[in-house]
């Protein structure tokens, strides 16, 4: 059996016509039957890198008894001249997530896959403490299980006050060893206390990695790299997903 936490990620390929860009992660989100899939903002446009694609290509398992088959499901970002992902803003500015809906009707019949609802978003920041043991479901450097089409999990842990706003900005920090690839992956705590009215995803979403940080002032001959990360707070997918 495979565990229902590797089902909910998706390898997400970036392309500008034919031509593949770069690769991230992503994860499935469901709400009132509509399924979306999030990223990090930047996987779908960033100015400063110059990176513009025109269309996203996931992964699908096709096959619930094996593993190995999938198929390529691609998802053009503009219609008529215009994004059709939805992204956020706030008072401090952009926040570097971004989801875009998935028409259940253009999914192979036989798709396997798991899906974080509201009900997996955190319920009461004081259940977090600094130091919690969180996990990063994701694709680093795009490595991955290429037989059977599966992310691989990093272990972090909760790195800065959980519910505060970190700068001002609407994200905590993690302390993980994370890769290029691993934007958009899902930052998830195993659920306890009611966990099975989670079903069989007992996990909570905490947030969705962005970013590695860093200091400008670190010597690259001297000091090594912090290792902390900026995950944003998941409660920005009530918003984007809003009908």
């Amino acid at each position: 059996m495979i565990e229902s936490l590797l089902l909910t990620a998706a390898h997400v390929y970036t392309f500008q016509g034919q031509r593949r860009l770069t690769n991230a992660s992503g994860f499935f989100f469901e709400r009132e039957g509509r399924l979306f899939l999030v990223t990090s903002r930047h996987v779908m446009r960033d100015e400063p890198s110059g990176h513009f694609p025109d269309r996203i290509e996931i992964e699908l398992h096709v096959d619930p008894d094996n593993l190995a088959e999938s198929t390529e499901f691609s998802i053009p970002l503009y219609r008529d001249g215009k994004r059709v992902w939805r992204q956020g803003l706030d008072t401090a500015g952009e926040i570097d997530v971004a989801v875009i809906e998935i028409d259940h009707a253009a999914l192979p019949p036989t798709t396997v896959y798991r899906a974080f609802t509201p009900d997996h978003l955190p319920k009461r920041f004081d259940q977090v403490e600094v130091g919690t043991s969180l996990l990063v479901v994701g694709f680093p450097l795009g490595f991955h299980d290429t037989l059977h089409h599966m992310p691989v999990v990093r272990q972090a842990i909760v790195a800065s006050s959980f519910g505060l706003r970190f700068k001002g900005a609407g994200y905590f920090l993690t302390d993980a060893r994370t890769h290029r690839g691993t934007s958009g992956a899902p930052v998830v705590m195993r659920a306890s206390g009611q966990a099975a009215a989670l079903g069989d995803l007992p996990w909570r979403l905490l947030g969705v990695h962005s970013a590695r940080l860093d200091v400008g002032t670190r010597s690259l001959n001297l000091d090594e790299a912090l290792g902390l990360n900026c995950a944003w707070y998941p409660d920005i997918l009530l918003t984007l997903t809003e009908d």
